[in-house]
C-alpha cells in the first residue's frame, strides 16, 4: 500500500461540492458522483495539499470538541488514496 502524502491533496479529478437536492457533499468526476457522509466530506474539504494529517486532526478535534479521531481520519484517507480521490 502506497503511504499517505504528507500533505494531502483532492485529486484534480474530483470536485468536491454540496448538492442542495441532495442535502450532501459529492465527489464530483467525469464517470460520476459519490455521495459523501458528512465526516468525509468535513475531511475532504481540509485536503488542500498544505494541510497535514495531524494539521487535518487537530482542525477537526478542535472544530467538532473530540480527540482521538485520527486512526478514522487516517482510514478515510487510505481509502481515498486507493480510490484515487488523494493525490
Amino acid at each position: 500500500m502506497n503511504t499517505l502524502p504528507a500533505q494531502p491533496r483532492l485529486s484534480r479529478r474530483f470536485r468536491l461540492q454540496y448538492e442542495e437536492a441532495q442535502q450532501k457533499w459529492v465527489l464530483l468526476y467525469p464517470e460520476g458522483m459519490v455521495q459523501l457522509n458528512q465526516s468525509a466530506a468535513e475531511i475532504l474539504q481540509r485536503c488542500n495539499g498544505e494541510r497535514t494529517l495531524d494539521n487535518i486532526v487537530a482542525e477537526l478535534e478542535g472544530a467538532f470538541g473530540v480527540t482521538g479521531i485520527a486512526p478514522e481520519v487516517r482510514a478515510l484517507l487510505e481509502e481515498g488514496q486507493r480510490r484515487g480521490w488523494i493525490d
